[in-house]
């Protein structure tokens, strides 16, 4: 279907026009407003995407097939289940923030930095969408390379070491994925003498229990790495700190997310037997990141690097609830996903909003804020609390609901995670103390600016919607549902 495809060629066209305005020059904000309006048309897309998929009969809801390199059996092929939706939901809203901040932020190469956080935002949606593994592959390509460009040429002090760092790490585990999508595709030939990378013809083939064991570990560790697991986060702290702001939110809110989508619908769902196998070592990471992350958190001063190895923290409940083994801690692993995207996208434009204001990160140079921006110290207040998982709002119900799944298995693991909850307050109460009450660290603080209606609007909107999640997560639970090969898009 024709909006499948719309949903990649949209925000690289969005991009190539926002390049073309800067360059012309036919007004200042010219970019900015090509970006603005790319996002508003790619969410509407994806209002009559879901108003579309809501009326489909079978467990897909949209799907789409064009030849690509037959010789090769590779196919432009993309199919949509509920939880690919839902990850489309909220790249676009997380985009949103990334969009605003940059009218701020960025003033040189205006162009070239929108159609890169565009191009990004393609590479992300294809992912959500590809159902061959060439496809998939190529996007999940697409999408960091314009994110390493934008740490490189807008990022902070250290941006060259952090985006080196970046860089390898993705490519390096990108590479064992790619070794494992060969290895499928040759398993798959030599035993029906079809040459295909279609993600349903791939997941019938029959494997040896080794051979699906090592396949489905070159998955897990390019995924692994993404998500971040503990010990392969070594290049998250490093990329957030010196990302700008919009690259931060880019990363914490969707590409960590990539990550998670990847170990449910390559390694689940097309490695099942494999994946039991894993489940303890797994879980074990999953907690071992709880509180690897939340005892690294307390101990930093630089905010954002305290909100990064947060991240760390919050993700290692994604995994522990992905390899419980239930539908319960899947669940609760997606609605974790989406929490975390919009909580964590925002602490971090609200730390950038920061550094832009103050010139520092450091949280020894804070203090005393709420009495001269109150708007902005109060965003602070209700998204670190959602973060540290306040009952009401969504982080709350995907941790409980994944330390719940983790109980039936592993009430020792279980315990142990939910001691990294009581670690995550300390932490998040200590920020909030240190950077937004007491007495005004320095005089000059007086002056800056607060939150106008634009930021207010723009992080409203993920409070609402944490608030939704929180009170009424259901209906999201039930779509989010992701759909296994074996239900066959026609």
């Amino acid at each position: 279907m024709i909006a499948l495809a719309a949903l990649v060629v949209l925000p690289l066209a969005g991009g190539l026009l926002a390049w073309l305005a800067d360059r012309r020059g036919t007004a200042p904000r010219a970019a900015w407003f090509v970006s603005i309006g790319t996002i508003i048309l790619l969410t509407a897309l994806l209002a009559v995407i879901t108003w579309s998929g809501l009326r489909t009969q079978g467990p897909w809801l949209l799907h789409l097939s064009l030849p690509w390199v037959p010789a090769l059996g590779i196919a432009l092929r993309c199919d949509l289940d509920g939880l690919g939706l839902t990850l489309l939901w909220l790249t676009a809203v997380l985009t949103y923030p990334c969009v605003v901040t940059a009218a701020r932020d960025v003033r040189d190469k205006a162009g070239l930095f929108h159609l890169l956080l565009l191009l990004a935002i393609a590479g992300v949606n294809g992912v959500f969408i590809a159902t061959d593994l060439f496809l998939f592959f190529f996007f999940w390509e697409l999408m960091l390379v314009p994110l390493y460009i934008l740490v490189t040429l807008w990022g902070h002090e250290d941006r060259a070491r952090a985006a080196i760092k970046f860089f390898l790490f993705t490519q390096g585990s990108g590479l064992l994925m790619l070794l494992s999508i060969l290895g499928l595709v040759i398993a798959h030939f030599r035993q029906s003498g079809v040459l295909t990378f279609d993600y349903f013809a791939l997941a019938g083939t029959a494997l040896p229990p080794r051979l699906s064991l090592l396949l489905a570990l070159g998955f897990f560790a390019a995924f692994a790495v993404k998500l971040p697991v503990v010990p392969l986060h070594v290049w998250l702290p490093d990329t957030h700190t010196q990302a700008p702001t919009a690259g931060s939110v880019l990363l914490a809110g969707v590409l960590l997310k990539t990550g998670g989508y990847g170990l449910i619908r390559f390694v689940l769902l097309l490695f099942p037997a494999a994946s039991a196998q894993l489940a303890p070592v797994a879980m074990a990471l999953g907690v071992a990141g709880i509180l690897y992350g939340a005892v690294l958190a307390l101990a930093q001063d630089d905010m954002k690097r305290l909100i990064a190895y947060s991240s760390v923290s919050h993700m290692g409940f994604v995994l522990l609830g992905l390899f419980s083994g239930s539908a319960l801690g899947l669940q609760g692993a997606v609605v974790q996903m989406l929490a975390h995207g919009l909580s964590t996208g925002a602490l971090f434009a609200i730390a950038g909003a920061l550094q832009d204001r103050l010139h520092t990160r450091d949280l020894r140079s804070m203090g005393g804020l709420w009495a001269v921006i109150p708007q902005l110290s109060a965003m602070g207040l209700v998204f670190t609390v959602a973060s540290l998982g306040l009952p009401g709002l969504g982080n709350f119900v995907g941790e409980f609901l994944v330390l719940l799944a983790t109980w039936r298995v592993s009430p020792l693991l279980a315990g142990l995670a939910a001691a990294g909850l009581v670690l995550s307050a300390l932490y998040g109460l200590t920020m909030l103390g240190r950077a937004f009450m007491g007495p005004l660290a320095t005089q000059e603080a007086r002056r800056i600016d607060d939150f106008g209606p634009r930021d207010m609007a723009v992080l409203g909107g993920a409070i609402i919607l944490l608030i939704a999640l929180g009170l009424y997560p259901q209906p999201v639970a039930d779509t989010a549902r992701p759909v296994a090969p074996a239900a066959h898009a026609s």
